[in-house]
């Protein structure tokens, strides 16, 4: 039998970090899915759990686990959020972003007391840029002029598309994904990248996440 290492890490993650009566953060993408699931799992037990979702993809997954998720504005705080990562160094900083939802995951983690990232090991990159491509959101209006901003910043910018059309977030942004290989410096290339006009979030987590944890491919689990 495969194993399915995000299943495993969520659950871990879950299991370790969410209490009764909290207020939980939930992520997007493949790895959070499991995430939402147990949350789902321990609200149907009777658990106390408030629920805030990053995306609309969240909001609706959260819903086939019957999780009634209220707006950010409504939490007075929220205590954890789990979420999943497209690379984590050994200082769990991150790449995020590969699922379209950064600008809000980033709002959510930013008010979060904990935030757990959740990954296989697959993962872990000793500097970030090594296998993802950094993503960056950006205004509509303008986006080939903030391209041409970006790729200053010595990487190629590739704008995501949906089919034959480019994605549109959330937000209702576009998104560019910046190949720069390996980061040297994330604190200064975000400054670099928060500075340009029509950049409205990039995919650089830095000094956000608590704990990752990770699932090994032996069905080990362990965190950083």
């Amino acid at each position: 039998m495969t194993l399915n290492l995000k299943q495993i890490a969520a659950e871990k993650a879950v299991d370790e970090f969410v209490k009764d009566g909290m207020t939980v953060g939930l992520g997007t993408g493949s790895t959070a899915y499991y995430a939402i699931k147990r949350v789902g799992e321990l609200i149907g037990k009777g658990w106390k759990l408030r629920c805030v979702a990053t995306s609309v993809q969240t909001e609706e997954i959260a819903k086939e686990f019957k999780i009634d998720v209220i707006d950010l504005d409504e939490a007075d705080h929220i205590d954890v959020t789990i979420d999943g990562a497209d690379e984590a160094d050994p200082d769990m900083q991150l790449i995020k972003g590969l699922g379209g939802a950064l600008l809000r995951e980033k709002i959510v983690a930013s008010v979060s007391r904990e935030e757990v990232i959740v990954v296989d090991d697959s993962k872990l990159v000793e500097k970030l840029g090594t296998k993802s491509p950094l993503p960056v959101e950006v205004l509509i209006f303008g986006h080939k002029k903030t391209k041409i901003a970006l790729e200053k910043q010595r990487c190629t910018a590739v704008l995501r598309t949906k089919g034959d059309v480019p994605f549109v977030t959330d937000g209702g942004n576009y998104i560019y994904d910046c190949n720069f290989g390996s980061i040297d410096n994330p604190f200064f290339l975000e400054s670099r990248i928060n500075v340009i006009p029509g950049v409205v979030e990039n995919g650089l987590f830095l000094n956000m996440a608590t704990a990752v944890v990770v699932a090994s491919a032996d069905g080990t689990v362990r965190m950083l």
